[in-house]
C-alpha cells in the first residue's frame, strides 16, 4: 500500500499535497462565505465556479500540448508563487469583481497546471507504484478536503475570511520548498515530445486512434455529470423526502468524504487499476445511486452514500492509472488535458441536470432516472470495451479468473 512512500520525492510532494489542499479547502470556505454575506447569492457563487472552469475548456488542450514539451519543476514552482499572490490578492478591496477576475485567472493556470502535473506526478515514482500513488494522492486530497475545511470552519468565525486567505497562500509555499528539496536523479525519466509530434491537432487525432480511451471518457462523462453531483441530490433528499436537518446534511457530507478516503486507501493497497476493477465500480456505484432514490431514512441513505463514495474514488482513480499506463509518454499531457475537459464538462453540465431532476421529479426521481441511466451506461460501456479489447463477457471475467488485461 504504502510503496510509492519509500520514494524521497514522493513523500516530499505527499506532504506539500496535504497542506496545499488544506489551504485551498480553507479559502474555498472564507471565499463562500465572503460572497453569501456580500450578496446573498447562490447565483454568484455559481458565477466563481464557472470562471474557474471555462478556461480548462478553452484552454486545457494547449497546456497538454505543453506539458508534453516543457520541463514540469520550474513551471510548477512559478504556478505556485502565482496562486499565492491571487490568494494575496483576495484581501485587496474591489467587492465581487475582484473575485471574478481571480476566479478567472485561478481556471487559466489550472488549464496549463493540470497535465503538467499529471505528467510530473507519473515520474516520481516507478511504473509499478503508479496505481498505489495515484490512490495516495485521491487520499491526501480527501483528508486534505476534510482537515481544511474543518480548521477554516473554526477560525472563520474567529478571524474572518482574510486570515484564511492568508494561510492558504503561505501553503503553497510548502509546495515550492518540497519542489526545489527533489533529487532530479531520482526522478523517472519520461519522453518529451518534439516539434515532430504536432501539438493539439495531433493529440486529437492520437485519442480518435484509441478507441478504448474514447469509450473510458464517454463513461466517465455519463457517471461523473449524472452520478458525482451529490452535493446537490443529497441537499434536496434531505430538505425534501428524508425530512433532515442541516445537521443531517453534515453527516451525510463526512459519511461521503470517509467514504472517499475508504476508496482510496483500498485501492492503494491492492493496486488493481484493471479493466475489471473499472467496470465493475462503475456498475456498482450506477446501481447504489439508484438504490438510493429507495432510501427510507438519513441513515439509509447514509448506508449507500458511503460504498458510493468510496467506488467513485475507485473509479476515478483507475481511469486516471489507466490515460497514465496506456497512453505513449510523449502524448501523455495532451491525453491529461482531456481527461480535465471530460471532468469540467460533467461538473458544469452535471449540476444543473441533477437540480432540473430534483425540482422536476423530485429528488427520487431524479435519483432513481439518474440512476438507471447511469446503470444502462455502465454496462453498454463495459461490453463495448470488453469487445474492443478482444475479450469475451462471460463468468471467467467477471470472477476473475486468468488472462486478465488491462483497459
Amino acid at each position: 500500500m504504502f510503496a510509492p512512500l519509500r520514494e524521497r520525492n514522493y513523500r516530499l510532494w505527499a506532504a506539500a499535497d496535504l497542506i496545499s489542499v488544506s489551504g485551498t479547502w480553507m479559502q474555498v470556505l472564507a471565499l463562500n462565505w465572503l460572497i453569501l454575506s456580500a450578496t446573498g447569492s447562490a447565483t454568484a457563487m455559481g458565477a466563481v465556479v464557472m470562471l474557474q472552469a471555462v478556461p480548462v475548456l478553452l484552454l486545457g488542450s494547449w497546456g497538454g500540448a505543453l506539458a508534453d514539451r516543457l520541463p514540469a519543476r520550474p513551471i510548477l514552482i512559478a504556478f505556485q508563487a502565482v496562486r499565492a499572490l491571487l490568494a494575496l490578492a483576495l484581501l485587496l478591496p474591489g467587492g465581487n469583481w475582484t473575485i471574478y477576475a481571480i476566479a478567472l485567472a485561478s481556471g487559466v493556470i489550472a488549464s496549463f497546471e493540470g497535465p503538467i502535473l499529471g505528467r510530473f506526478g507519473s515520474a516520481l515514482v516507478p511504473r509499478e507504484s503508479l496505481a498505489s500513488a495515484l490512490a495516495l494522492g485521491s487520499v491526501l486530497s480527501s483528508a486534505g478536503r476534510i482537515g481544511g475545511m474543518a480548521l477554516g470552519g473554526m477560525l472563520i468565525g474567529v478571524t474572518g475570511p482574510s486570515a484564511l486567505f492568508v494561510i492558504n497562500a503561505v501553503s503553497y509555499l510548502a509546495v515550492i520548498v518540497a519542489l526545489l528539496a527533489m533529487r532530479l536523479t531520482d526522478m523517472r525519466p519520461l519522453a518529451v515530445a518534439t516539434p515532430a509530434d504536432g501539438g493539439v491537432i495531433a493529440g486529437f487525432r492520437y485519442l480518435l486512434g484509441r478507441p478504448v480511451i474514447l469509450v473510458v471518457l464517454a463513461l466517465s462523462f455519463v457517471l461523473g455529470s449524472l452520478g458525482r453531483n451529490y452535493q446537490v441530490s443529497m441537499a434536496a433528499m434531505v430538505s425534501g423526502p428524508l425530512g433532515g436537518t442541516s445537521g443531517s446534511y453534515g453527516l451525510l457530507s463526512t459519511v461521503f468524504a470517509v467514504g472517499a478516503v475508504a476508496g482510496g486507501l483500498l485501492l492503494a493497497g491492492t493496486g488493481r487499476s484493471t479493466l475489471r476493477v473499472l467496470l465493475g465500480t462503475g456498475f456498482l456505484i450506477s446501481a447504489l445511486q439508484f438504490c438510493s432514490g429507495l432510501a427510507p431514512d438519513i441513515l439509509g441513505f447514509a448506508a449507500l452514500i458511503l460504498p458510493i463514495a468510496a467506488g467513485a474514488v475507485v473509479f476515478d482513480t483507475v481511469i486516471a492509472t489507466r490515460i497514465q499506463l496506456d497512453t505513449a509518454e510523449e502524448m501523455r499531457g495532451r491525453v491529461l488535458a482531456t481527461v480535465g475537459i471530460v471532468s469540467s464538462l460533467s461538473g458544469i453540465a452535471g449540476a444543473p441536470a441533477i437540480g432540473w431532476l430534483c425540482d422536476s421529479m423530485g429528488p427520487r426521481g431524479a435519483l432513481l432516472t439518474a440512476g438507471a441511466i447511469t446503470t444502462i451506461a455502465a454496462v453498454a460501456g463495459g461490453a463495448i470495451l470488453i469487445r474492443l479489447k478482444g475479450r469475451a463477457l462471460n463468468w471467467s471475467f467477471l470472477l476473475g479468473r486468468p488472462t486478465e488485461q488491462p483497459a
